[in-house]
């Protein structure tokens, strides 16, 4: 297929609404190798980050928020935000203070957002479970945070989680491989080359009536390898 990054055959935005539809289809696993395939950097959110309630999933345009003590840096952020976006929250990975809570949950979910990725931690576990929007973050702590440090400069315009510093220019998807950060510009072309990545819903085995169980799945097995065999 070939897509590559400096000849983009998508070049408009994907709007929330696609973004939901096309990756409800599809997992963070499908568009890392999809990114692989379009030249595109794999930004992955490192493995420590985990969703408050398993099976969540959550995408859309990255709303980031660098905290520094005060819960006002995302009320900030949330008046920026779009429905169907997510709040990127950058607390430097600190694991001595949560940084979201309850309050905060529910104010993203009034704004109509997607869910909430942390770079920190976040507390009031069981409220945000029964609020329902998908947070992931590096674990909860009873204590909120016991500081009040001046703004870093930006702290509206990016947010850093592990290795990688976004900002509204980049999508966030998530389920239960992980954390994926795909450029915004990239976004459409990156989907289009996922969705043509052989999986077992996509690949049906021969007409194997008489065969056994076991030879089935080895054929499924083997049908599904050549045909990744054979993508760019």
């Amino acid at each position: 297929m070939g897509l590559m990054c400096d000849g983009w055959s998508e070049r408009t935005r994907m709007d929330p609404e696609d973004i939901r539809r096309r990756f409800a289809a599809l997992t963070t696993a499908h568009l890392a190798d999809a990114c692989i395939r379009a030249q595109t950097p794999v930004r992955c959110a490192p493995a420590l980050l985990h969703a408050v309630v398993p099976g969540s999933r959550l995408a859309g345009r990255v709303i980031p928020a660098r905290h520094a003590g005060s819960v006002d840096i995302f009320l900030e952020a949330l008046q920026e935000a779009a429905p169907g976006d997510v709040l990127v929250v950058d607390n430097g990975g600190r694991l001595d203070e949560s940084c979201v809570g309850d309050l905060v949950v529910l104010e993203a979910r009034a704004a109509g957002l997607d869910g909430i990725v942390i770079w920190g931690l976040h507390r009031d576990t069981s409220d945000i479970r029964a609020i329902g929007l998908p947070v992931i973050s590096l674990g909860a702590i009873p204590t909120g945070p016991q500081r009040l440090d001046l703004r870093p400069d930006g702290a509206l315009e990016r947010a850093t989680v592990g290795d990688w510093t976004v900002d509204r220019e980049d999508l966030v998807l998530a389920d239960d491989d992980g954390v994926l950060f795909v450029p915004l510009a990239a976004a459409a072309d990156v989907f289009t080359l996922a969705e043509t990545i052989p999986t077992l819903k996509r690949v049906k085995p021969n007409s194997c009536a008489e065969e056994s169980p076991c030879a089935t799945r080895f054929s499924l097995i083997l049908t599904l390898l050549s045909a990744k065999k054979h993508l760019p």
